[in-house]
């Protein structure tokens, strides 16, 4: 219910939810997001590797540095864990791979996936597709979609779906930045160590990711941004500032990983 009302709330502010890659046919259902208990992650073996892959996704550099080229976490972008509506939320993924990938024009595989992340987002290099680390990957992911079923998605899978406005802004975007985002991401866009990712230069997401593209920056601030009062931010403010982040210096994409 709380789901259905804000769908209809969003509706009425010009605001919808993204298809994401998995949304590709009117025919897939989208049930509530649901995030299961801590103590329902089993004991043993398979609950070790779920924990693995919370830690993970929650602190990429210190538990998967053989594979990050930056100090970005995936918990930088798939907020709580991917545990956050509209915050590209990781339950639910798993039932829907494999998928059609856009970006690949072919099917990939859940591991593909991730690996598209760990060279864009991580600025790093794809994992094995047998290793420890994304099996752990696929198990806590596997552990946030219990109860989803196969084929299925969840409310407030993926980002917003803004109306972009007319005209994009990257100057006033930047008075919002030093007005609304400096505080945590520092004047100079390199954040806080342990607090805040970095949103250009060096240590932040290469140009081929996903939040190096205004649209998709735009719907992830405009949900979440700032993390004092999400959703404070007007569309086209969510619209200009991401532009003007956009503008800023960052890593190139490694054309070795043209496959991811």
């Amino acid at each position: 219910m709380l789901a259905a009302l804000s769908s209809i709330a969003l509706s009425r502010k010009g605001i919808q939810a993204s298809p994401s890659a998995g949304q590709q046919s009117a025919k897939v259902r989208a049930v509530p997001l649901r995030i299961p208990p801590a103590s329902s992650i089993p004991s043993g073996p398979v609950g070790e590797l779920v924990r693995l892959g919370k830690n993970i996704i929650t602190d990429t550099p210190k538990y998967a540095a053989a594979y990050t080229g930056n100090s970005m976490k995936c918990s930088d972008c798939h907020i709580g864990g991917g545990t956050m509506a509209f915050a590209s939320p990781l339950a639910g993924v798993t039932t829907l791979f494999p998928w059609y990938s856009p970006r690949a024009k072919r099917v990939i595989t859940i591991q593909e996936r991730l690996n598209e992340c760990f060279v864009r987002s991580e600025n790093g290099k794809p994992l094995p597709d047998s290793s420890r680390d994304m099996i752990a990957m696929i198990a806590y992911m596997n552990w946030l979609s219990r109860g989803i079923p196969m084929g299925s998605t969840v409310v407030g899978r993926g980002l917003l779906h803004l109306r972009a406005p007319s005209h994009v802004d990257p100057k006033a975007g930047k008075r919002i930045y030093a007005k609304k985002c400096s505080m945590c991401h520092q004047p100079n866009g390199q954040g806080i160590s342990g607090v805040s990712p970095p949103l250009w230069g060096p240590h932040s997401v290469n140009d081929g990711a996903g939040m190096a593209k205004v649209p998709k920056m735009a719907a992830f601030v405009k949900a979440n941004m700032p993390p004092t009062n999400p959703g404070s931010l007007t569309v086209q403010e969510a619209f200009d500032v991401a532009a003007y982040v956009d503008s800023q210096p960052r890593p190139h994409y490694n054309k070795v990983y043209d496959n991811y």
